[in-house]
């Protein structure tokens, strides 16, 4: 079972199998997930992360990791509340001279475990930054002008997004619709409302304009959010990792983006429920959780990474995320480690190149985080 746990009163982090927690935990009471499994190509992991078997990224073949990975889809669909929301990473997988479909494979999994496919977003990349970081053939303009029928486009990350099979028990709620938005975009300083007059962003705040319907703020909020494709996510902006990173390890190390996190659980969670991640590498969404009033259960298998989630988390707990501004020991983690803007390494011809996304006080055992048989307690 756990390796280590760090537990108190708004978030549980486990390192261990996640196959075994999920299946200690009880059922139907997680409100969300979110998180970026391992990627699977044609010789099994895209990226090693650890020597353990437990590890899907070790798997030998991509139908091997499709039957290991099924246990946990078939654990998340257990635990999650009817009606509610699984979010998903994943990216179109480059395979010998074509891509292979692993965002396809996984809405499959989903739907034969008891999930609905609601919604795939697309998060943009730059193709410049993605040309100079992979070293691309299908990408070099020098290409274009020899053959274009080998060039390709700068392929987006998607976000699935999954709706356990039944009727959702308690409504997601925004009574006062979107205050906050989470990317590069900067938020007009003022509306034209529909009595001619204008007014500035501020005046639309939910203390001051009680109509959610017509506060014109909320409404760009939403139709920001509501797009399929998410031009602005912050590809910088996410959790310290760089001390997690064993000296053996691949250099590919990206955590998900903030913006991509906190976008999900500010749209498909009520303040104080239970996010979850089942691979939590360094605590990416813990912390998006508990940074938005909301508590987080993380299981992260590799001893490094938990032990830098812990010290991400407990580091949000007291200070919370920041914006932009307080990004600045994050980015620079981000390009040192990376050389880039964005953590995928790629060999010139675009082959995939050689993973993944420290502590203050003890851990507390008196939570209603802890797991009977993982760290205590029955949670809840």
């Amino acid at each position: 079972m756990a390796i280590d746990t760090k537990i108190c009163d708004r978030f549980a982090l486990y390192n261990a199998d996640c196959i075994e927690v999920l299946s200690s935990l009880p059922s139907a009471f997680l409100h969300l997930s979110i998180y970026s499994p391992p990627f699977a190509t044609e010789g099994g992991g895209l990226y090693n992360y650890s020597s353990s078997e437990a590890d899907l990224s070790n798997c030998r073949s991509y139908d091997q990791f499709f039957s290991h990975y099924e246990f946990v889809v078939r654990q998340m669909a257990r635990i999650t509340m009817p009606g509610r929301m699984s979010c998903v990473h994943s990216m179109d997988i480059p395979g010998k001279g074509r891509l292979i479909d692993f965002p396809g494979d996984i809405i499959r999994l989903h739907e034969k475990h008891g999930f609905r496919f609601h919604a795939r977003f697309a998060i943009w990349k730059e193709p410049l930054r993605v040309a100079m970081r992979t070293r691309s053939l299908g990408l070099r303009h020098s290409q274009l002008v020899k053959d274009a029928t080998v060039c390709n486009n700068a392929g987006a990350d998607y976000l699935l997004v999954f709706r356990k099979e039944g009727e959702n028990p308690v409504p997601v709620e925004h009574r006062v619709g979107l205050t906050r938005y989470a990317g590069a975009r900067a938020v007009p300083d003022s509306f034209e409302c529909a009595d001619g007059k204008t007014r500035s962003a501020a005046a639309f705040h939910p203390s001051v304009w009680k109509d959610a319907k017509t506060n014109k703020l909320a409404h760009w909020i939403w139709q920001q959010y509501a797009s399929s494709v998410w031009g602005d996510i912050r590809i910088e902006r996410v959790l310290p990792y760089r001390a997690a990173r064993d000296k053996d390890d691949e250099k590919h190390v990206h955590p998900l983006q903030l913006d991509v996190i906190e976008r999900c659980v500010e749209l498909y969670s009520n303040i104080g429920e239970t996010v979850l991640s089942p691979f939590a590498g360094v605590g990416s969404e813990v912390c998006g959780a508990i940074a938005n009033e909301r508590n987080g259960v993380g299981i992260e298998l590799k001893p490094s990474y938990f032990r830098q989630a812990v010290k991400n988390t407990e580091h949000v707990l007291l200070n919370g995320l920041g914006d932009e501004s307080g990004q600045s020991d994050m980015r620079a983690d981000f390009l040192e480690e990376t050389g880039s803007d964005d953590g995928e390494e790629f060999a010139p011809d675009g082959s995939p190149a050689s993973g993944r996304e420290t502590s203050f006080s003890e851990t507390s055992q008196t939570s209603i985080f802890d797991i009977d048989g993982v760290g205590g307690e029955k949670l809840f």
